[in-house]
């Protein structure tokens, strides 16, 4: 089978692309001139230029495909101008998703996120939870939870879309790295004085990739899928880098107003003022105010995902930021 992969060039699009290649799929990927290729790179991943704002490139890339993979996005929590997030993450889905109807290939998995997901003041978080507006903090989680609304849209008027929605996964080949890698990337050059009373659930992004296949093949179009695994403390997070590393895992909690604070002042000084990514990342925090901790229940029973142990996730992650250079002179 010929699929189309968006955002290989990232971190769960990179690792699902090698992972189709072992599976025998013939694998193609829309790149934008000038990404960085790293993920897939060495691999027999047909590269096509173009851009998921293109309509034109979107419909070449896609000719001769009978599924498409939808995983590209901004995900951060920071953009000099916040309309380049809702344009990649919402034009650039309908893009997509119009593509795929126009051209009827048998299936489009689309990837979301957690973020889409409501959390209940007790227990855990699932599919069917709905969100409010007020848990859709920021930016990145408000695009993300139009363009899922546009995917899910689709499937009702009978287009195959299956939506995904990994949790927080982590692992090799985060290039950029996303937020999460992020922060194991700052565990590893001691840049972590303190954490927060907040928590995630972990996932290896392995079997991030393993459950974008077995939506593919077993998922039910219209239908929502949380990809994740173990619910964890951030706190319990940075004692598992500490047993990986021997690093020392920070041991001040800092009340959300004091990281708050500190939040507000680098976005206003680097990020208002010096136009750059701030090193705290206000809309991170205001996210983590309520642990984001589910239920993948749905997916282990109807798809078979698997649920890997997370540390050797994160061991992989560490030794590949230690590989690729990213911890080099510190």
């Amino acid at each position: 089978m010929q699929v189309l992969v968006t955002g290989a060039t990232g971190f769960i699009g990179g690792n699902l692309a090698r992972l189709l290649v072992e599976r025998g799929y013939r694998v193609r990927a829309l790149v934008r001139p000038g990404s960085r290729t790293l993920t897939i790179d060495g691999t027999p991943v047909e590269t096509v230029p173009g851009d998921i704002l293109d309509g034109d490139s979107v419909r070449q890339a896609m000719a001769g495909c009978q599924a498409v993979f939808h995983c590209a996005a901004a995900y951060t929590f920071w953009a000099a101008d916040p309309r380049s997030i809702y344009r990649t993450n919402v034009a650039g889905t309908a893009t997509v998703l119009e593509a795929a109807r126009v051209a009827g290939v048998s299936r489009v998995v689309y990837t979301s996120t957690v973020s889409t997901i409501g959390l209940p003041s007790h227990g855990l978080g699932d599919e069917d939870t709905q969100v409010t507006p007020r848990y859709l903090v920021g930016h990145y989680k408000k695009s993300k939870y139009q363009a899922e609304q546009l995917a899910l849209a689709q499937a009702a008027q009978g287009s195959p879309v299956v939506v995904v929605n990994p949790t927080t996964p982590v692992g090799p080949w985060d290039v950029r790295p996303t937020p999460t890698g992020g922060m194991v990337l700052d565990f590893l050059l001691g840049r972590i004085p303190a954490y927060v009373g907040t928590g995630m659930n972990l996932v290896d992004v392995a079997d991030v990739a393993e459950g974008h296949i077995l939506a593919l093949e077993k998922g039910q179009p219209g239908q929502r899928y949380l990809l994740g695994c173990r619910n964890v403390t951030l706190k319990e997070m940075f004692a598992m880098l500490q047993g990986i590393t021997g690093k020392r895992a920070p041991q001040f909690k800092a009340p959300f107003w004091l990281a708050l604070a500190a939040g507000y002042l680098d976005n206003l000084v680097e990020g208002q003022l010096l136009r750059r990514e701030p090193r705290i990342p206000l809309e991170g925090l205001k996210v983590a105010r309520q642990p984001m901790y589910v239920t993948c229940q749905k997916a282990v029973t109807q798809l078979g995902l698997p649920q890997s142990p997370v540390e050797p996730a994160l061991e992989r992650a560490v030794r590949w930021f230690t590989d690729y250079g990213y911890t080099r002179g510190k």
